[in-house]
């Protein structure tokens, strides 16, 4: 069975702004219907890396908010800590990134709460019937909130060829050990050349697996729990991520990671998804280059596989080749979506509704 994806271009008029249509869109798929009344609603987002210019304007998160408001929800803002170091890898940096690019109550409507809490450790066990992971961890704000609206800037990723709602629900639902799980399979590495021995990793590591020894940290892989703590409390930013997941790995975690982030809100969860400014590489960096596509449009479906399909379908259309194998040759984006029409989260099989 088709599932309905809602479209509108970006044209406008008197009387029917782009912010009015985005309304539109989110009633057409039934926001009013899958948000109860007093329910905690995640409007889960990508407040842009400080430097970066591509993510979506807040006065269309303010819209979301107004929609969730009006059929009885109480919406907060959010999204989760980063795995690198950077101005959203704990929660102080992360609000204070997030107010800077826009995203104040004064101006969203909503206040902001950071998934994963100070720095990354506030997660919940999520368990799922996946074929790589029997749990994951995602941010405990957003696995404890009742509903979630996904708000989706479509665009180019370096691992998953195109990053749409699977990835913003999969890698950015998930805790700093749950984003650690999807890009490697091994402990951080501890870079000598840059560490002082100062032992801040040993006093934050949970399990003990850290040592000075001859004024050099080292990891042992065996008692290492995967938290990622260690890689952003260091001062010297000595300690990072072994990124060794290729991509196909990388997607398919991602996907269980998506499974795990609606669990127990399959009913009462929506996404919205911008393709406009479509930037070559994701919003986590601190810039951001000239787009790989002409601006499409807007959508909105309860079915993230379909949404996504009808995304990339959009862009190829609008621009004649697949922009995002071009850029990104080596990640096959197909990937995530047939893992999760098989893992039950969706059907690439759609049907696209005009408003």
């Amino acid at each position: 069975m088709r599932s309905p994806v809602w479209f509108t271009d970006l044209s406008a008029r008197p009387g029917n702004s782009l912010i009015d249509k985005t309304g539109a869109l989110l009633r057409a798929a039934g926001i009013r219907e899958r948000t109860r009344r007093g329910a905690l609603t995640a409007v889960k987002l990508h407040f842009g890396e400080k430097g970066n210019a591509a993510f979506l304007r807040p006065i269309f998160i303010r819209k979301v908010v107004e929609e969730i408001a009006a059929a009885g929800g109480r919406p907060f803002l959010t999204d989760s800590n980063t795995l690198y170091v950077g101005s959203r890898s704990n929660a102080v940096d992360h609000l204070n990134t997030a107010i800077t690019n826009g995203f104040a109550w004064a101006v969203a409507g909503a206040p902001v709460v950071i998934a994963d809490g100070l720095r990354g450790e506030s997660a919940r066990r999520v368990p799922i019937d996946g074929k790589i992971f029997r749990e994951v961890s995602i941010g405990a704000e957003i696995a404890h909130a009742d509903a979630m609206v996904a708000v989706t800037h479509f665009k180019g990723h370096e691992l998953s060829g195109f990053g749409g709602a699977l990835k913003n629900i999969g890698m950015g639902c998930a805790s700093r050990s749950g984003k650690l799980a999807q890009h490697s399979s091994v402990s951080p590495a501890v870079d000598p050349s840059r560490c002082t021995g100062c032992g801040t990793c040993v006093a934050h590591c949970p399990s003990g697996a850290i040592a000075v020894a001859e004024s050099k940290a080292a990891i042992s892989p065996d008692a290492c729990i995967g938290c990622a703590d260690c890689i952003v409390v260091c001062p010297e930013g000595a300690v990072t991520v072994n990124w060794n997941e290729a991509s196909t790995g990388v997607q398919r975690k991602m996907v269980e990671h998506a499974l795990g982030a609606i669990s127990g809100k399959r009913s009462s969860s929506l996404f919205l998804s911008f393709v406009t400014q479509v930037s070559p590489y994701c919003d986590c960096y601190g810039h951001n280059d000239r787009p790989v596509a002409p601006d499409v449009g807007i959508l909105a479906s309860d079915d993230p596989v379909a949404i996504d399909q009808a995304c990339v379908d959009l862009v190829i259309r609008a621009t004649g080749f697949d922009p995002f194998r071009a850029t990104h040759p080596s990640a096959d984006w197909s990937i995530q979506l047939s893992y999760g029409e098989e893992l039950g989260l969706g059907t690439r099989d759609y049907r696209l509704e005009t408003l």
